[in-house]
């Protein structure tokens, strides 16, 4: 379990997160959602440990892991980027950990992440030939064979569209899923957030304005920021859609199990 207490931090004396107090469990998938400049990012470098808190603990599984390098943490992200080495075809990249710590995992293991991801008909091609969702898949593989404590993932999905991010969404719920993987990801789509997660940590301002299942936070929002910042935007998606369909919300729920 990942836990959070009382964390705070401030750059220039501006607070940017208050006194963060949380408890993740163990291979849960929990999104970290908020307008931008409230604090979630900062909060994930916290956690992974490139960034200081000024005050409060991280502890996980019972060890104090405040003042941790992050190397010793053993928490692993994926950058927005995917921060991939361009001049590595997809085998090297997802490898290319395993070179100083060959023993995290067996020729095995990387296989079998290899095709849950996926991947196999690409380990040959440079990454200038794979897609946004290719280069996603190859960035998580990557990551999960040096087997983290955590996964952090820094906006997986900004880059995909359509049918590709509902794939990766697919991929990061197995993931956590086979593994029994704790999964934080940083999100500003509470579509995204709400339908990935297990549970959602809402943040305003630094301070957690909600946290909780996504049933809960659709049908009991806290506080009029939870209603205006994640209901309305879902109702405006949700009409949105409707009125393509003529307005006609059954005729559009017939046509999809028609389909």
């Amino acid at each position: 379990m990942l836990k959070l207490e009382n964390i705070k931090k401030s750059y220039d004396q501006t607070v940017v997160l208050d006194g963060i107090n949380l408890e993740i469990q163990d291979g849960e998938i929990v999104s970290i959602l908020g307008p931008s400049g409230c604090g979630k990012t900062t909060l994930l470098n916290l956690i992974l440990g490139i960034t200081d808190a000024d005050s409060g603990k991280i502890i996980y599984n019972g060890e104090d892991m405040t003042n941790l390098p992050m190397e010793k943490r053993g928490f692993n992200i994926v950058f927005q980027d995917y921060a991939l080495f361009p001049n590595l075809n997809v085998y090297k990249n997802i490898t290319y950990g395993l070179r100083n710590k060959p023993d995290i995992s067996t020729k095995e293991e990387v296989k079998d992440l290899i095709n849950l991801l996926g991947l196999r008909e690409h380990l040959s091609k440079k990454i200038e030939q794979l897609s946004g969702g290719q280069k996603q898949r190859v960035a998580l593989a990557r990551t999960m064979v040096m087997k983290p404590k955590i996964l952090l993932l820094d906006e997986p999905l900004s880059a995909l569209d359509g049918v590709i991010k509902e794939s990766i969404k697919d991929r990061i719920k197995t993931i956590a899923k086979e593994y029994h993987l704790t999964t934080i990801i940083v999100t500003h789509d509470p579509e995204e957030a709400l339908t990935l997660s297990d549970r959602v940590l809402i943040v305003n301002e630094g301070k957690i304005a909600q946290f909780g299942e996504p049933e809960k936070i659709i049908n009991e929002p806290e506080n009029e920021f939870v209603e205006k910042f994640i209901l309305n935007q879902l109702r405006i998606k949700k009409n949105n859609i409707f009125n393509l369909f003529g307005g006609n919300e059954g005729k559009m729920e017939r046509d999809i199990l028609v389909s």
